[in-house]
């Protein structure tokens, strides 16, 4: 299935971007009466007709629309440190997607090696695997800051945090927290860069209300890890 992005509608007719103007035209040779399939990136899928095929600029009429589309049982917030290689984040925001996230959030941590992160790209990735898994609705990119400011400004909700804590500190697994846990939830976990979080990061992290998680025994990279807690909340809603 095709599936085009359209930030932008008026009535009954949506107008595709220059960019996906030219995919839907000269890459895939639509014309004026056409069915194409468009997103909103808010959760609305949206059976259209194109109306106007110019690769400057097309649009389509509304024929039917969904809202909902490939959505999913829960609102997740990934806060994961930005890895060296930014190759690998981009990764792990490409799989997020697929699986299911609704916000990406990039923070700043005390051991981090990557002090700047740009969204724009990760963005682009985001709606190119938002179209890809089938889905209308577009994981939102925030603005990086640093993993204390995050954790202050969290908010309620299930928050967890990936942290190799040691002595009697119990962790727990994903599955065994989201145990019981009703859809529509709201559920933030925080993943930490290749240092792992400091101690005083994980500290106010507790004391915020993060509940300690591991992902099971072995080692992982900070996108691996972030990519399995991403599929563990996916997998434990899913029917």
């Amino acid at each position: 299935m095709e599936i085009f992005y359209a930030k932008e509608a008026a009535g009954s007719k949506v107008f595709l971007d220059q960019e996906e103007s030219v995919h839907c035209v000269r890459v895939l040779r639509h014309h004026v009466g056409d069915e194409i399939v468009v997103v909103d990136g808010m959760g609305t899928m949206m059976r259209c007709r194109l109306t106007d095929d110019s690769p400057k600029g097309a649009c389509a009429e509304i024929m039917e629309s969904s809202c909902g589309w490939g959505g999913h049982d829960y609102s997740l917030t990934m806060a994961v440190c930005p890895t060296k290689n930014n190759d690998r984040f981009e990764w792990f925001v490409e799989k997020a997607t697929e699986l299911g996230v609704d916000v990406i959030a990039p923070v700043i941590g005390e051991r981090s090696e990557r002090k700047v992160f740009k969204t724009e790209r990760s963005r682009k990735i985001a709606l190119s695997a938002m179209k890809q898994s089938l889905k209308a609705k577009l994981p939102v990119i925030e603005e990086p800051v640093t993993v204390k400011d995050f954790i202050a400004s969290a908010g309620s909700g299930i928050k967890m945090i990936c942290y190799c804590f040691e002595g009697e500190t119990l962790r727990r697994s994903v599955e065994d927290v989201l145990k019981g846990v009703p859809k529509g939830a709201k559920i933030t976990i925080m993943i930490g860069p290749e240092g792992d979080f400091s101690p005083e990061e994980a500290q106010q992290a507790l004391e915020n209300g993060f509940i300690p998680v591991h992902l099971g025994p072995s080692r992982l990279r900070t996108e691996t890890a972030a990519v399995t807690a991403t599929t563990a909340v996916y997998l434990h809603f899913i029917e």
